[in-house]
């Protein structure tokens, strides 16, 4: 059975714009278009719903900072050609399109160790080796020493790609990759308790 964009994301309890987002960012497999409309199979649609939370209990922060994004749009920037997230970018032009430049507390976003990246409310990257950022004049940090330690290219399974070498920083990406991770801000950077007892 195929669904409708509108009727797929009722079926997620989102909105539509919020599952555009996944069709955009090539995340979703199995998609069909029927003049300009795009097509979902049910069971694609039930198995983004069927994500589980991410478990920000078992990171050994009190909190963490979670990078928000769209679907990756060409830019015109000495540094990059993208920002945003897409699953047909390289990892190389994936990591410059998320390391910044962005408004944050950087002291807060290094503290957490690691920055899920979000799309659409679910965990497609992972940033870490964040103890170094840069400023610039428009007051906009950037970590120019970040390590992408893993990212998505299909969110139903999830397919995964640790690509960091560091042991622990490919584990915290196996954790978070796929998963579902709710955060609130006004712009690109939350910050979310990790509800971490110790």
């Amino acid at each position: 059975m195929l669904l409708t964009t509108g009727q797929a994301a009722e079926e997620l309890g989102c909105a539509v714009t919020t599952f555009r987002r996944l069709v955009r960012a090539e995340l979703l497999p199995g998609l069909s278009h029927r003049g300009v409309r795009v097509m979902a199979p049910l069971e694609v649609v039930q198995a983004v719903r069927a994500r589980h939370r991410a478990p920000l209990e078992q990171l050994v922060v009190r909190e963490v900072a979670v990078l928000r994004v769209d679907a990756a749009q060409r830019v015109q920037e000495p540094d990059r050609d993208w920002i945003g997230f897409s699953t047909s970018l390289t990892p190389e032009d994936m990591l410059k399109a998320l390391r910044g430049w962005w408004r944050c507390d950087a002291a807060s976003v290094a503290a957490g160790g690691v920055l899920p990246v979000t799309l659409a409310g679910y965990v497609v990257a992972v940033l870490t080796s964040l103890s170094q950022w840069e400023k610039n004049e428009h007051g906009r940090h950037a970590f120019p020493d970040a390590v992408l330690a893993g990212y998505i290219t299909d969110l139903t399974r999830p397919t995964k790609h640790l690509t960091a070498t560091a042991a622990q920083d490919r584990a915290v990406a196996d954790l978070l990759l796929g998963t579902r991770l709710t955060s609130h801000s006004g712009g690109a950077i939350a910050y979310v308790a990790t509800n971490n007892a110790s």
